[in-house]
């Protein structure tokens, strides 16, 4: 019997008040909880890029989704997507474990000298009109940006997903199950909680983003609730800067996103020495 009609028939019998009502819905919640991060640590990982070989999966990652699908950025014969702000990045990846495919890939662009600048700082400055959240305001030490989020086609679900031939985010079914692919929605969020692990455990205390509203809005129905600190403007899309703290992050999070959080900042953290 499916979770739902269970409440339901349980509901009818006992009252949607009863003690009966409020343990299996309790129980049923706290197995949901595992379950996402369960089925996130048993199919997926989370890497730090440390040497030459991981950076350029991440730049083809990118490259895929920004030069050829989306068209950002203009293609080049590499067929890698990298800029300036790479030089002093940490560039995280999600790996499938069961083929060793990378799943999506993120990057932190962390500051250290005055001359470095955040990419919102050097394309999008005037976007930020909350002047308390400038990250001018801070240390260079103290910031980061989260940006360069990319998940590769296979990776993403759609509604086409299971009709052969789907031009863009199709999953071939017959080589990952259904159960591992409960995990796909997950991967966006596990790239932003990988950032945040990743800024947390370096004492950054400001994290800043440029994203679609519609993006920040799904985002906060998992608890993670950026501030928008500008009005959208016309940035590879509709987009707008939003800033974001560990503090506000651990205060919103769900029990069951927090413990996926916990476990992938744990992995990094023994990744980061």
């Amino acid at each position: 019997m499916q979770k739902g009609k269970l409440v339901q028939k349980v509901q009818n019998i006992f009252g949607a008040n009863s003690r009966v009502t409020k343990a299996l819905k309790g129980y049923q919640k706290l197995q949901e909880v595992k379950e996402i991060s369960h089925h996130f640590s048993t199919y997926l990982v989370p890497k730090i890029a440390h040497d030459e070989a991981l950076k350029n999966e991440s730049f083809k990652i990118r490259y895929q989704v920004y030069c050829t699908e989306e068209g950002f950025e203009p293609p080049n014969p590499l067929e890698i997507e990298s800029d300036e702000f790479d030089d002093y990045s940490v560039c995280c990846l999600i790996e499938h474990v069961q083929n060793q495919r990378f799943a999506g890939t993120v990057r932190m662009v962390r500051p250290n000298t005055e001359d470095q600048l955040l990419p919102i700082e050097k394309y999008c400055s005037d976007s930020i009109t909350n002047s308390a959240l400038d990250p001018r305001n801070f240390p260079r030490h103290e910031i980061c940006e989260i940006s360069r989020l990319a998940v590769p086609n296979e990776f993403r679900r759609r509604q086409m997903d299971k009709f052969d031939g789907a031009a863009i985010g199709a999953i071939n079914p017959e080589s990952y199950s259904e159960t591992e692919l409960r995990c796909f929605p997950f991967i966006a969020i596990g790239l932003y909680l990988a950032a945040a692990a990743v800024s947390v455990n370096s004492g950054v205390k400001h994290n800043y983003v440029m994203m679609e509203p519609r993006l920040a809005r799904s985002m906060r129905f998992i608890g993670i609730r950026f501030e928008q600190i500008g009005p959208i403007v016309d940035y590879h899309g509709k987009r707008a800067a939003y800033h974001i703290t560990p503090e506000m992050l651990h205060k919103n999070l769900p029990k069951g996103f927090s413990i996926m959080y916990k476990n992938i900042k744990h992995t990094l953290r023994s990744q980061q020495g």
